[in-house]
Protein backbone atom coordinates (compact mmCIF):
# COMPACT_ATOMS: atom_id res chain seq x y z
CA UNK A 1 0.00 0.00 0.00
CA UNK A 2 1.36 3.40 -1.01
CA UNK A 3 2.28 5.71 1.86
CA UNK A 4 0.59 9.04 2.37
CA UNK A 5 2.47 11.97 0.91
CA UNK A 6 3.47 14.59 3.53
CA UNK A 7 1.12 17.53 2.99
CA UNK A 8 4.09 19.90 2.89
CA UNK A 9 5.13 18.16 -0.35
CA UNK A 10 1.75 18.42 -2.07
CA UNK A 11 1.04 21.27 -4.52
CA UNK A 12 -1.73 23.56 -3.27
CA UNK A 13 -3.98 25.34 -5.77
CA UNK A 14 -5.93 28.40 -4.75
CA UNK A 15 -7.06 31.84 -5.88
CA UNK A 16 -3.42 32.98 -5.88
CA UNK A 17 -2.13 29.79 -7.54
CA UNK A 18 -4.77 28.82 -10.06
CA UNK A 19 -5.02 25.24 -11.32
CA UNK A 20 -4.68 24.58 -15.02
CA UNK A 21 -7.26 22.91 -17.23
CA UNK A 22 -4.57 20.89 -19.02
CA UNK A 23 -2.76 19.55 -15.93
CA UNK A 24 -3.13 15.99 -14.66
CA UNK A 25 -3.65 16.05 -10.88
CA UNK A 26 -3.79 12.29 -10.35
CA UNK A 27 -0.23 12.37 -8.92
CA UNK A 28 -1.61 14.39 -6.01
CA UNK A 29 -2.86 17.94 -5.44
CA UNK A 30 -4.81 20.01 -2.94
CA UNK A 31 -7.53 22.46 -3.98
CA UNK A 32 -8.68 25.10 -1.49
CA UNK A 33 -12.36 25.76 -2.23
CA UNK A 34 -14.89 28.14 -0.69
CA UNK A 35 -18.03 26.02 -0.25
CA UNK A 36 -21.22 27.99 -0.93
CA UNK A 37 -24.32 27.98 1.23
CA UNK A 38 -26.65 24.99 0.67
CA UNK A 39 -24.01 23.00 -1.23
CA UNK A 40 -23.07 19.68 0.37
CA UNK A 41 -19.39 18.82 0.69
CA UNK A 42 -20.05 15.84 -1.60
CA UNK A 43 -21.50 18.22 -4.21
CA UNK A 44 -18.19 20.14 -4.27
CA UNK A 45 -16.18 16.91 -4.57
CA UNK A 46 -18.42 15.71 -7.40
CA UNK A 47 -17.92 18.99 -9.28
CA UNK A 48 -14.12 18.78 -8.97
CA UNK A 49 -14.10 15.12 -10.02
CA UNK A 50 -16.27 15.77 -13.07
CA UNK A 51 -14.32 18.83 -14.20
CA UNK A 52 -10.76 17.57 -13.63
CA UNK A 53 -11.51 13.95 -14.70
CA UNK A 54 -9.47 12.69 -11.72
CA UNK A 55 -11.09 9.51 -10.39
CA UNK A 56 -9.99 9.78 -6.77
CA UNK A 57 -11.22 12.98 -5.13
CA UNK A 58 -12.10 13.52 -1.47
CA UNK A 59 -12.39 16.27 1.12
CA UNK A 60 -10.63 16.71 4.45
CA UNK A 61 -13.52 17.52 6.76
CA UNK A 62 -17.24 17.83 6.06
CA UNK A 63 -19.09 21.13 6.10
CA UNK A 64 -22.86 21.02 6.62
CA UNK A 65 -24.97 22.42 3.75
CA UNK A 66 -25.91 25.44 5.91
CA UNK A 67 -22.23 26.19 6.59
CA UNK A 68 -19.93 28.01 4.18
CA UNK A 69 -16.20 28.40 3.91
CA UNK A 70 -13.01 26.48 3.47
CA UNK A 71 -13.19 22.95 2.10
CA UNK A 72 -9.83 21.28 1.45
CA UNK A 73 -10.28 18.95 -1.53
CA UNK A 74 -7.63 16.32 -2.24
CA UNK A 75 -7.09 14.86 -5.69
CA UNK A 76 -5.39 11.64 -6.82
CA UNK A 77 -2.69 10.34 -4.50
CA UNK A 78 -3.30 13.27 -2.15
CA UNK A 79 -6.44 11.45 -0.93
CA UNK A 80 -4.09 9.24 1.12
CA UNK A 81 -3.01 12.39 2.99
CA UNK A 82 -6.54 13.43 4.05
CA UNK A 83 -6.02 12.22 7.63
CA UNK A 84 -2.98 14.52 8.00
CA UNK A 85 -5.11 17.52 7.06
CA UNK A 86 -7.98 16.47 9.32
CA UNK A 87 -5.63 16.53 12.31
CA UNK A 88 -4.93 20.25 11.80
CA UNK A 89 -6.61 22.92 13.93
CA UNK A 90 -9.75 24.63 12.61
CA UNK A 91 -11.06 28.17 12.82
CA UNK A 92 -14.71 29.14 12.42
CA UNK A 93 -16.71 32.37 12.33
CA UNK A 94 -20.00 31.61 14.05
CA UNK A 95 -23.29 33.42 14.47
CA UNK A 96 -25.12 32.21 17.57
CA UNK A 97 -28.72 33.24 18.23
CA UNK A 98 -29.89 33.17 21.83
CA UNK A 99 -33.41 32.76 23.14
CA UNK A 100 -34.27 29.60 21.24
CA UNK A 101 -33.20 26.01 20.69
CA UNK A 102 -33.52 23.55 17.80
CA UNK A 103 -33.20 19.76 17.68
CA UNK A 104 -30.23 20.02 15.30
CA UNK A 105 -28.56 22.84 17.30
CA UNK A 106 -28.58 24.93 14.11
CA UNK A 107 -31.02 26.58 11.68
CA UNK A 108 -31.71 23.32 9.81
CA UNK A 109 -34.62 22.65 12.19
CA UNK A 110 -37.36 24.93 13.49
CA UNK A 111 -37.02 26.58 16.91
CA UNK A 112 -38.77 24.16 19.26
CA UNK A 113 -38.17 25.87 22.61
CA UNK A 114 -37.66 29.45 23.76
CA UNK A 115 -36.19 31.14 26.83
CA UNK A 116 -35.52 34.71 28.02
CA UNK A 117 -32.26 36.22 26.77
CA UNK A 118 -32.57 39.94 27.59
CA UNK A 119 -30.01 39.55 30.37
CA UNK A 120 -27.25 38.47 27.96
CA UNK A 121 -24.55 41.06 27.18
CA UNK A 122 -21.33 40.99 25.22
CA UNK A 123 -19.34 41.10 28.45
CA UNK A 124 -21.28 38.14 29.86
CA UNK A 125 -20.66 36.15 26.67
CA UNK A 126 -16.93 36.83 26.89
CA UNK A 127 -16.80 35.88 30.57
CA UNK A 128 -18.65 32.60 30.04
CA UNK A 129 -16.59 31.71 26.95
CA UNK A 130 -13.40 32.25 28.95
CA UNK A 131 -14.75 30.28 31.90
CA UNK A 132 -16.43 27.29 30.22
CA UNK A 133 -15.12 27.12 26.65
CA UNK A 134 -11.36 27.38 26.93
CA UNK A 135 -8.71 24.67 26.67
CA UNK A 136 -9.74 21.02 26.91
CA UNK A 137 -13.48 20.54 27.36
CA UNK A 138 -15.95 17.66 27.24
CA UNK A 139 -18.57 18.06 24.54
CA UNK A 140 -21.58 16.00 23.50
CA UNK A 141 -22.08 15.90 19.72
CA UNK A 142 -25.59 16.77 18.50
CA UNK A 143 -28.06 13.98 17.67
CA UNK A 144 -28.20 15.40 14.14
CA UNK A 145 -24.64 14.31 13.26
CA UNK A 146 -22.95 11.62 11.19
CA UNK A 147 -21.45 9.91 14.23
CA UNK A 148 -22.33 6.22 14.48
CA UNK A 149 -23.94 4.61 17.51
CA UNK A 150 -24.22 0.80 17.35
CA UNK A 151 -23.53 1.00 13.61
CA UNK A 152 -26.25 3.57 12.89
CA UNK A 153 -25.80 7.25 11.98
CA UNK A 154 -27.17 9.50 14.71
CA UNK A 155 -28.94 11.80 12.26
CA UNK A 156 -30.91 8.85 10.85
CA UNK A 157 -32.08 7.96 14.35
CA UNK A 158 -32.89 11.62 15.06
CA UNK A 159 -35.05 11.88 11.94
CA UNK A 160 -37.08 8.92 13.22
CA UNK A 161 -37.58 10.72 16.51
CA UNK A 162 -35.25 8.35 18.36
CA UNK A 163 -32.72 9.49 20.93
CA UNK A 164 -29.71 7.64 22.32
CA UNK A 165 -27.21 8.40 25.04
CA UNK A 166 -24.16 10.07 23.51
CA UNK A 167 -20.87 9.88 25.35
CA UNK A 168 -19.13 13.27 25.74
CA UNK A 169 -15.91 13.70 23.80
CA UNK A 170 -12.77 15.58 24.71
CA UNK A 171 -11.99 18.46 22.36
CA UNK A 172 -9.78 21.51 22.71
CA UNK A 173 -10.65 25.18 22.28
CA UNK A 174 -7.48 27.12 21.47
CA UNK A 175 -9.08 30.55 21.57
CA UNK A 176 -12.03 32.72 20.64
CA UNK A 177 -12.73 36.32 19.71
CA UNK A 178 -16.05 38.08 20.07
CA UNK A 179 -16.55 40.41 17.09
CA UNK A 180 -19.97 41.80 17.97
CA UNK A 181 -23.10 41.24 20.03
CA UNK A 182 -26.44 42.66 18.97
CA UNK A 183 -29.05 40.94 21.08
CA UNK A 184 -29.92 38.15 20.56
CA UNK A 185 -27.07 37.44 18.10
CA UNK A 186 -23.41 36.81 18.95
CA UNK A 187 -20.71 37.02 16.26
CA UNK A 188 -17.64 35.06 17.39
CA UNK A 189 -14.56 33.33 15.97
CA UNK A 190 -13.50 30.01 17.51
CA UNK A 191 -10.20 28.17 17.05
CA UNK A 192 -10.45 24.51 17.94
CA UNK A 193 -9.24 20.95 17.50
CA UNK A 194 -10.47 18.24 15.18
CA UNK A 195 -13.88 16.86 16.13
CA UNK A 196 -15.24 20.04 17.71
CA UNK A 197 -18.91 20.72 16.97
CA UNK A 198 -19.58 24.45 16.84
CA UNK A 199 -23.30 23.60 16.94
CA UNK A 200 -22.74 22.00 20.34
CA UNK A 201 -20.84 25.07 21.53
CA UNK A 202 -23.81 27.25 20.50
CA UNK A 203 -26.22 24.95 22.33
CA UNK A 204 -24.07 24.64 25.46
CA UNK A 205 -23.23 28.36 25.55
CA UNK A 206 -26.92 29.19 25.56
CA UNK A 207 -27.39 26.97 28.60
CA UNK A 208 -24.32 28.39 30.36
CA UNK A 209 -25.87 31.84 29.90
CA UNK A 210 -29.10 30.67 31.59
CA UNK A 211 -30.92 30.78 28.27
CA UNK A 212 -30.99 28.78 25.05
CA UNK A 213 -28.96 29.11 21.86
CA UNK A 214 -28.48 27.68 18.40
CA UNK A 215 -26.03 28.14 15.53
CA UNK A 216 -27.67 30.43 12.97
CA UNK A 217 -24.70 30.78 10.57
CA UNK A 218 -21.22 29.29 10.24
CA UNK A 219 -18.14 29.86 8.09
CA UNK A 220 -14.97 27.79 8.31
CA UNK A 221 -12.18 30.30 7.86
CA UNK A 222 -9.04 28.21 8.39
CA UNK A 223 -7.69 24.67 8.47
CA UNK A 224 -4.12 24.79 9.75
CA UNK A 225 -2.39 27.43 7.61
CA UNK A 226 -4.94 27.10 4.79
CA UNK A 227 -7.30 30.08 4.65
CA UNK A 228 -10.68 30.71 3.06
CA UNK A 229 -9.33 34.11 1.97
CA UNK A 230 -7.19 32.30 -0.62
CA UNK A 231 -9.80 29.72 -1.62
CA UNK A 232 -11.12 29.12 -5.12
CA UNK A 233 -14.77 29.94 -5.68
CA UNK A 234 -17.09 27.50 -7.43
CA UNK A 235 -17.36 29.99 -10.30
CA UNK A 236 -13.55 29.94 -10.71
CA UNK A 237 -13.58 26.15 -10.97
CA UNK A 238 -16.37 26.28 -13.56
CA UNK A 239 -14.59 29.00 -15.55
CA UNK A 240 -11.26 27.11 -15.68
CA UNK A 241 -13.00 23.93 -16.84
CA UNK A 242 -15.68 25.61 -18.96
Amino acid sequence: MAKAIPISELPVFSASNLPSREADYSAGAIFLINKPLEWSSFHVVKLVRNRTKVKKVGHAGTLDPLATGLLVVCLGKATKSIDQIQQLSKEYRAEITFGGATASYDAAEEVSETAPCDHITRELCEDVLNRDFNGEILQKPPMFSAIKKDGKRLYKLARKGETVEIEPRSVEIYGHEVHAFESPVLDVSIRCSKGTYIRSIAHDLGKSLDSLGYLSALERTKIGDYSVEDALSIDMIKEIWS
